[in-house]
């Protein structure tokens, strides 16, 4: 398989966007919570193609391009635009690295373009020397001013998006010769005389031009939002032995007898801690905390917990929720059940109401029923957006 090729994105971000209106130009404006730019940044460099991201930009916006960038984990190259569109590109294809064998040129105020539409660009790429997604036009076409003057034909036709992509060296080349004023860089490539590809295009690919296009991108947005849900479980027993309490929870509960294990033997907190894991499919306690390293004696089960609890956070997750129920005929839960709860709940930095402690009896059948021991089933719920 050859190896994949490294691809620049240049974005032209130097535009007043003078048709959108407000205080910030279009790129800087607020979408869901996040720059315009930002969220088109994050989608190219997403792409494992993407090896250098170039920023073309106003000469005044220094400080906004400071603040897009901040949330992302992402060292840019910048250049100062021209005049015009082609201007802008030239200059950033200036800046364009000799490592890089292709350019993707990008509209800032395009955040919606998909790894789909960038695929089939590269993918393009290595037969022509150039490639642009198009939409096909589907509607009518008219041409007139307050009535129609006359129909024209729509086959064939295509609404050009970007990312537009090239060959480094034949697009710059193509800018050098051009006189200036195109309306892309397809309309450079062909005076130049260079085969463009029109690969598929997205109606989510838009372009945010007008005001109400930016509540339509809010909702292309929220559709995509994807939430991965986990559910995990965990089982765990331990037997009783010599003592005069046993740990449940983290709450040290009376009893005749306590249980007996390498830490302190809190079965419940060691059967949440194993449903995070599964949750996670991160193991199990004894992966993480093996019985056979004596760090381990004796050591309070807060600390496998909060592990787990860190692993989670870690990993993206919030936990929502959990579920204990303890099996033994003796103690008795119940007394003890909102202590237990309440301390549990802290334990999964989550609200008490979202925790649920309750016991059952195994009608005296069995290890439990025989009072030999306690077993413990739970389950938790993470989710991630």
């Amino acid at each position: 398989m050859p190896p994949m090729p490294r691809a620049a994105a240049l974005i032209v971000a130097a535009g007043r966007g003078t048709r959108m209106g407000g205080a910030l130009p279009k790129q800087y404006q607020g979408l869901l919570g996040e720059m315009v730019l930002t969220r088109t940044i994050r989608a190219l460099t997403a792409h494992p193609a993407v090896q250098e991201v170039v920023i073309v930009r106003h000469a005044d916006d220094s400080a906004l391009l400071a603040h897009a960038l901040a949330p992302l984990d992402v060292t840019v190259t910048q250049a100062i635009g021209g005049a015009t569109r082609d201007a802008s590109v030239k200059a950033g294809l200036d800046v364009v690295s000799e490592r890089a064998d292709l350019v993707l040129i990008h509209d800032a105020a395009r955040p919606l373009v998909s790894p789909a539409v960038i695929d089939g660009v590269i993918a393009a790429l290595a037969t022509h020397q150039g490639a642009a997604p198009g939409v096909a036009v589907v509607d009518a076409l008219w041409h007139g001013g307050d009535t129609v003057g006359s129909i024209r034909p729509r086959d064939g036709l295509f609404r050009a998006q970007t990312p537009q992509g090239f060959h480094v060296q034949a697009i710059r080349a193509a800018h050098a010769a051009h006189p200036g004023g195109a309306a892309d860089d397809v309309e450079v490539a062909l005076a130049q005389g260079l085969s463009v590809a029109i690969t598929q295009g997205d109606e989510d690919n838009l372009k945010l031009t007008r005001p109400e296009d930016f509540p339509r991108a809010a909702r292309i947005l929220e559709g995509r939002t994807v939430i991965d849900i986990r559910t995990g479980n965990g089982v765990d027993v331990h037997r009783f032995g010599p003592g005069d309490h046993v740990m449940l929870c983290g709450v040290a509960i009376p009893h005749s007898r306590g249980l007996q294990g390498h830490s302190d033997a809190d079965v419940g907190l060691h059967t949440v801690t194993d449903a995070i894991y599964g949750a996670l499919a991160e193991g199990d306690i004894g992966q993480h905390f093996p019985p056979s390293d004596p760090q381990w004696k004796g050591a309070e089960s807060h600390v496998f917990l909060t592990h787990a609890v860190d692993l989670a956070d870690a990993h993206g997750f919030t936990i929502t929720h959990a579920d204990l129920t303890l099996i033994c005929e003796q103690p008795k839960i119940g007394p003890h059940s909102p202590a237990m709860r309440t301390e549990l709940a802290r334990l999964l930095r989550i609200d008490p109401t979202r925790v649920s402690v309750k016991a059952t009896t195994s009608e005296r059948l069995g290890f439990t029923g025989r009072e030999e021991g306690i077993a413990a089933m739970a389950t938790v719920t993470l989710v991630k957006t």
